[in-house]
């Protein structure tokens, strides 16, 4: 017989919100609950959810890999919150033109805590040239010199922040993200299902995507980023035109050659392989997006921000992640996470306040709550399968997390 938590879901997936949900609540380092329901892959063929199967965690690459690393060093001393980004990756002030923004210090804190001046998401796919092996530093320096700071005093969230966090790691351990993740993070916890780009022989062990970026080619055309076919007909007009000019950047006024806006876009099922165009666009391997995992995986790094299961860290550095750095702002943001305080948090309304978490834009989750060493996993594939606009499932995760909290309180040995 189902759980309420089993038969809540089920009646989403039948509602069409996502096609398929895995989900895991443990507590005090066992895991309680955890089930798979509905179809982690419905087209090309039908492929049943399976509590293994591995989900494309989207922006849950921000704390679990990016976050995690970066506490990792500022506890190792070799990064410190309150210095900027341009003294660990100096290159940004040599090969970039920082005479508009010279105001503009960024901090690694105001990176991890989304309270830099950052715009909050641009199509680098569509602002640099093609990819290739500098890519990478060619985005950090658009983001460092070329986009526009928003100087505004509440928090606005991006993936900019991370992409940065990305290099500034990328550049302390002179390697690539992928491989430190690997040396890192899913060696010492023997994960076996757990990378950016994910092997082809377990395509189908992945819950598949949007049939295409459909949703980001909507969002560019809707910024401004894309012109009409018809109006680049016999002309010499770009197909990639700047946003309007209160948004533009010093690099929009002036675009790069592009090789045209048309062929920037997947028009296939995506499917073990990254949803998100920029993380696409720079190899599968980024800051802010690209890492798969499972439920039960994606646990086991849950962990590691608890102080008494942490393995990775020292118990004293969990603090970062419950504690609030934007204090009076309209988020409570602590170390790569939002707080269960901001008002309209997904935690729903049981959660400890000091609890933290993140979401994914496929339909992914992570909430925990250090005062009960409680965590809660949702992993469902809203992009795939339907129509735009893909649905809104905040709700569903405060319904989830509601549940399962009472659950918990009324099992007898809690």
């Amino acid at each position: 017989m189902k759980n309420p938590i089993s038969n809540f879901l089920q009646e989403r997936i039948e509602a069409g919100d996502f096609p398929s949900a895995v989900y895991l609540v443990a507590e005090k380092g066992e895991i309680v609950l955890k089930d798979a329901l509905g179809f982690a892959v419905v087209e090309p063929e039908k492929i049943e959810a399976q509590i293994d199967t591995i989900y494309d965690l989207a922006s849950l690459t921000k704390p679990l890999v990016t976050g995690l690393l970066c506490a990792k060093l500022i506890e190792n001393g070799d990064v410190e919150r309150d210095q900027i980004v341009e003294h660990y990756v100096p290159e940004l002030i040599e090969f970039g033109v920082r005479s508009e923004f010279d105001c503009l210090d960024t901090f690694i804190e105001d990176l991890l805590t989304h309270h830099s001046a950052y715009q909050a998401w641009k199509p680098f796919y569509l602002l640099c040239n093609e990819a290739s092996a500098n890519t990478r530093g060619e985005i950090l320096c658009l983001i460092a010199n070329k986009i526009p700071p928003q100087f505004d005093p509440e928090v606005i969230y991006s993936d900019l922040n991370f992409l940065m966090l990305a290099g500034v790691l990328e550049k302390v351990y002179g390697k690539k993200l992928d491989e430190i993740t690997r040396e890192q993070i899913v060696g010492p916890l023997t994960l076996e299902n757990t990378f950016f780009n994910p092997p082809k022989e377990l395509q189908k062990r992945i819950a598949a995507n949007e049939k295409g970026n459909e949703y980001e080619r909507q969002t560019c055309s809707q910024l401004g980023y894309l012109q009409p076919p018809a109006a680049a007909k016999g002309t010499d007009t770009p197909l990639i035109a700047p946003p309007a000019a209160a948004s533009r950047s010093a690099t929009e006024k002036n675009p790069p050659a592009h090789a045209g806006g048309s062929d920037k876009f997947r028009d296939y099922q995506i499917w073990g392989e990254v949803h998100d165009g920029n993380a696409f666009f720079m190899g599968g391997v980024a800051g802010h997006a690209g890492l798969f995992s499972t439920a039960e995986e994606t646990y086991k790094i849950a962990q590691q921000f608890l102080p008494n299961y942490t393995t990775l860290l020292r118990p004293e550095t969990c603090k970062l992640f419950r504690t609030n750095f934007t204090k009076g702002m309209n988020e409570a943001r602590s170390i790569a996470f939002q707080l269960a305080e901001t008002k309209d948090s997904t935690a729903g309304s049981k959660m400890s306040p000091d609890s933290f978490g993140h979401l994914g834009f496929t339909g992914t989750s992570l909430w925990i709550d250090p005062t009960k060493e409680r965590i809660f996993i949702l992993l469902t594939n809203r992009t795939h399968n339907r129509e735009l606009p893909f649905a809104n499932i905040n709700d569903v995760r405060r319904r989830f997390h509601d549940l399962a909290i009472e659950f918990l309180d009324k099992t007898p040995s809690n």
